[in-house]
C-alpha cells in the first residue's frame, strides 16, 4: 500500500518509522511518504493560511498550496482515497480501518487552523475518492495525530505488517464487542489470581469464559455497541 500525508508539520509521522510499522516499510509492505504543504507555496514567507470570508475566528487554509499538492501526489487513474481529517467528518472505527485497508493508495490530508478551504475538498473529489473522516468526538490541534492513529490502525491490518495474523482476530471491535481480559505468568501476583478457568485445559470452556468476559466488558463499558436485546 502507498501511504501519503500532507502536513505543515511533516516530522509529526517519523513515529512511523518505529515497531512494526517500520519494519513494514523496511519490507516495502507500505510505501509511506510525509509531504510538507509549504514547499507548495510561491511567496517568501510560504504562507499556507488566510483569513475566511463572511468573518469568524481563526485563519483557514489557502485552496492554492493545497491544489498544487494534490495535482502532485494524486495519480490520473482516480485510484487514491483522500482521507480530509476533519472533526466534521464521519468516526472512525475498526470497520473504517478493515475498508480502508483494502486501497491501494491513501492520502491523508492534514489541515490547521479552522480547517481547510471547502473548495479543496471539492476538488479533490474530481481527481479521486473523498473521506472526511473524524477520530472521535473531540477538536485538535491539527490533522496530524489522528492521521498517525488512523494509519497505524490501517497498516497493522495489511498483510505481513503484523507476525502473526490471528492475533487480529480477537483484538477489540473486530467482532463489534470489546477484548476479554487477558492474563499471563506467573498464575498469582500479588494476591491476584488468574481465573481457574484459564488454568484448566478445557479450550471449550475458556472459549466460552471469554465471550461471556467480552459480552460483559462491553456491558459495563460500551453498552452502546451491544444490540439491544443484549443491554
Amino acid at each position: 500500500m502507498r501511504i501519503d500525508a500532507i502536513s505543515i508539520f511533516p516530522d509529526y509521522f517519523q513515529a512511523l518509522d518505529l515497531s512494526l510499522l517500520g519494519k513494514a516499510r523496511e519490507k516495502n509492505i507500505i510505501d509511506f511518504s510525509a509531504h510538507d504543504l509549504r514547499d507548495y507555496t510561491h511567496d517568501r514567507h510560504r504562507t499556507v493560511d488566510d483569513t475566511p470570508y463572511g468573518g469568524g475566528a481563526g485563519m483557514l487554509m489557502k485552496p492554492e498550496p493545497w491544489g498544487e499538492a494534490l495535482d502532485d501526489i494524486l495519480p490520473a487513474d482516480k485510484s487514491a482515497i483522500v482521507i480530509f481529517t476533519s472533526p466534521a467528518g464521519e468516526q472512525f472505527k475498526q470497520s473504517t480501518a478493515v475498508e480502508l485497508a483494502q486501497a491501494s493508495h491513501l492520502v491523508f490530508a492534514c489541515g490547521r487552523y479552522e480547517g481547510i478551504d471547502q473548495r479543496v475538498v471539492d476538488y479533490a473529489a474530481t481527481k479521486a475518492s473523498v473521506r472526511l473522516i473524524s477520530l472521535g468526538d473531540y477538536v485538535l490541534n491539527g490533522g496530524e495525530v489522528a492521521a498517525l492513529a488512523m494509519i497505524e490502525a490501517i497498516s497493522r491490518l495489511i498483510p505481513g505488517v503484523i507476525g502473526n495474523a490471528e492475533s487480529l482476530i480477537e483484538e477489540s471491535h473486530s467482532d463489534g464487542l470489546l477484548e476479554y481480559p487477558s492474563y499471563t505468568k506467573p498464575a498469582s501476583w500479588r494476591g491476584f489470581d488468574v481465573p481457574e478457568v484459564l488454568l484448566s485445559g478445557n479450550h471449550a470452556l475458556i472459549a466460552s469464559w471469554r465471550r461471556e468476559q467480552q459480552i460483559e466488558r462491553t456491558r459495563m463499558v460500551r453498552p452502546d455497541l451491544l444490540p439491544k436485546s443484549d443491554q
